[in-house]
């Protein structure tokens, strides 16, 4: 007997499986529909707001909360309350060393290419997990919302994000429980949710700036046929509203002859100071005088003086417009449309400078929070096939990736990628003095390559021996409209070449493709602990060789006490890899590495003082 589905909030049958779209943002995300008169439309489950501000706080009892109730534990529990994690996706130690202060929690680095850990209590968490956390909270509300399960989304990302963001990205949605059907670029979302891009006749260059609280970037679009290619992105991921806020505050504490080394100490004041000022930006779009007190503090302003503290900043996003413009190869004439997006860009001189700047009225009638999460889920829409005006390219459907250490499967090319496409990634040795790298190719979703489906194995012969880390080898898939995979590696000190090609849909039937899919939702969870696990223990093994190598090479430069307690700290760390506890591995390997970095600093120094030994100022013997 059928099954039919009743959406108990509209009272209309609910279709197979509803497709939501998703706009995961730095400081706040949402989600998006396409209701029965078929029209995108925001969630707001049961009176929360539609913003879900992008925060997670584990409390003392392992309790997890996110978004708005999460919000006031970064005033009360700091360390234990994570935000802004989309800037940590996808990202190394060495990526976001230099930004460690804008972070209250702890980030471990070790200023490796490992990617980032952030230690939360005892445990250690990756953004990836952080991320699903937060998704899996917008899944929720929408479920709740919509009385109906959400199991497929599509969601954005900036246009700037690399391969290893967007794949981030999607194996968060997948520990959410989410089918993520597509990741979409956040300016070809908005533009999608001003109809533009959905004629396929229509050829247009667009330019799409986005403020949001904490970052701006401008993108510059070409448009042909429905297909969106970025042409430059540019911006600043550390410039956005809060900068405004900032601003204000900084002026109140001025002018009130505030002690700054005294508000240093008061959290609660500063972030008092900080409100009332988002208070102030806000007041100015309908008054041209803010004044409230704060205590016995005046928090005085008029829109004047507000437009003079941020014309700076404003005129930063209008430099970073004028170098997208020039990395595109294009003058102001060329640009159709501009569409405005993020919260920030309600400022009124940011709308009057970007106007003035491309010479054009700017797209900026759709609510700028919301705008990217409306063009999501009409992204989804077209992929749920319910848009006949629309092309719809041929895409893959299933991943096609490579085995990496411990068995797992790095995703090169996603499923519903349009095809033809191309798409790579960097990998090294593990190992000093290795010349053979073994390259095995596999479709499918899952974590652990023994659930996927072999399609080919290769080795790349003749690497020159190097140390572990030195080697760079190119790994391309290159996948043609007639669905012919071509995978090629390519050893870039040396030049060494091989490739092979394989038809990866050969033989593979749409039920098993469903039930391949279904499995990766079903396993998300224990998929992606076991990677977790397997990647905390091939971190710490690389950790062990490389500390064992250390000492045969540098010995003579530690003290006997320096060896003992440095073998005390391996054996804790080889003891903790049979007990098969990420946190413990991940917490042992943290301590070896603040122990011996005071040592290879050493080494360092002793190297370059060798190396400069004999020589004068003026570089003569």
């Amino acid at each position: 007997m059928a099954k039919v589905s009743i959406n108990l909030a509209t009272g209309s049958i609910q279709k197979e499986n509803i497709i939501v779209g998703i706009d995961l943002g730095t400081t706040n995300s949402l989600v998006a529909f396409i209701d029965p008169d078929k029209n995108p439309k925001v969630i707001n489950d049961t009176g929360k707001g539609v913003l879900v501000p992008s925060v997670v706080h584990f409390g003392a009892a392992g309790d997890i909360t996110v978004g708005n109730e999460a919000k006031g534990f970064l005033i009360t529990d700091p360390q234990n309350t994570v935000f802004s994690v989309k800037r940590l996706l996808g990202r190394s130690y060495a990526d976001v060393k230099n930004y460690q202060n804008f972070f209250s929690y702890k980030i471990i680095d070790d200023d490796s290419e490992n990617l980032v850990k952030i230690k939360v209590g005892d445990k250690f968490y990756n953004p990836i997990e952080l991320s699903g956390l937060i998704l899996k909270e917008l899944k929720e509300r929408a479920e709740h919302a919509l009385k109906t399960p959400v199991n497929r989304a599509v969601i954005t990302v900036p246009a700037y994000f690399n391969d290893s963001q967007r794949q981030a990205t999607r194996d968060a949605g997948k520990l959410a429980g989410l089918d993520v059907l597509r990741i979409v670029n956040e300016p070809t979302a908005a533009s999608l949710a001003y109809g533009i891009g959905l004629n396929p006749e229509e050829t247009k260059t667009i330019a799409v700036y986005d403020l949001g609280g904490g970052t701006f970037d401008v993108s510059i679009l070409q448009i042909q046929n429905g297909i969106f290619e970025v042409l430059s992105t540019n911006g600043d991921t550390f410039l956005g509203g809060d900068d405004f806020d900032r601003a204000i505050a900084d002026y109140w504490i001025d002018k009130n002859n505030i002690d700054k080394a005294e508000l240093a100490k008061n959290r609660e004041l500063t972030q008092e100071l900080r409100l009332k000022a988002e208070e102030a930006k806000k007041a100015f779009a309908h008054q041209s005088l803010f004044n409230e007190k704060i205590g016995d503090i005046w928090c005085t302003i008029d829109r004047n003086t507000f437009e003079e503290l941020i014309l700076p900043k404003v005129q930063q996003t209008i430099t970073a417009c004028q170098n997208a413009l020039k990395d595109a190869k294009l003058t102001i004439t060329d640009i159709d449309e501009v569409v405005m997006v993020g919260g920030s860009t309600r400022t009124a001189l940011v709308k009057k400078m970007v106007a003035e700047f491309f010479g054009r009225p700017v797209h900026d009638g759709i609510n700028p929070d919301e705008v990217v999460a409306l063009g999501a889920a009409i992204q989804a829409d077209v992929l749920a096939g319910n848009r006949s005006d629309i092309l719809l390219l041929d895409v893959t459907p299933l991943s096609l990736g490579i085995e990496t250490m411990g068995g797992l499967m790095d995703t090169i090319i996603p499923r519903n990628s349009k095809i033809p496409t191309k798409a790579g990634r960097q990998y090294t040795t593990s190992k000093d003095g290795q010349v053979n790298m073994k390259i095995a190719v596999y479709q499918g979703e899952r974590d652990l390559i023994s659930e996927n489906r072999k399609l080919a194995e290769f080795e790349l012969k003749g690497i020159p021996a190097m140390p572990a880390g030195f080697p760079k080898v190119d790994i391309n898939f290159i996948l043609n409209a007639d669905g012919i995979l071509k995978i090629q590696a390519i050893e870039l000190r040396s030049g060494v070449k091989q490739e092979v090609e394989v038809k990866p849909a050969y033989g593979i039937t749409d039920d098993l493709v469903e039930q391949m899919l279904m499995d990766s939702i079903t396993h998300a969870k224990d998929d992606v602990s076991a990677r977790m696990l397997i990647e905390a223990k091939t971190e710490a093994e690389q950790m062990v060789y490389t500390v064992e190598r250390f000492l045969e090479k540098n010995g003579q430069l530690l003290n006997p006490d320096e060896i003992s307690e440095t073998k005390i700290h391996l054996e804790a760390l080889k003891a903790a890899l049979s007990t098969g506890d990420k946190d413990l591995i991940h917490a042992k390997i943290d301590e070896l590495n603040n122990f011996t970095r005071p040592f290879a600093e050493r080494v360092m120094d002793v190297a370059i003082s060798t190396a400069m030994k004999g020589k004068s100022i003026d570089g003569e013997e």
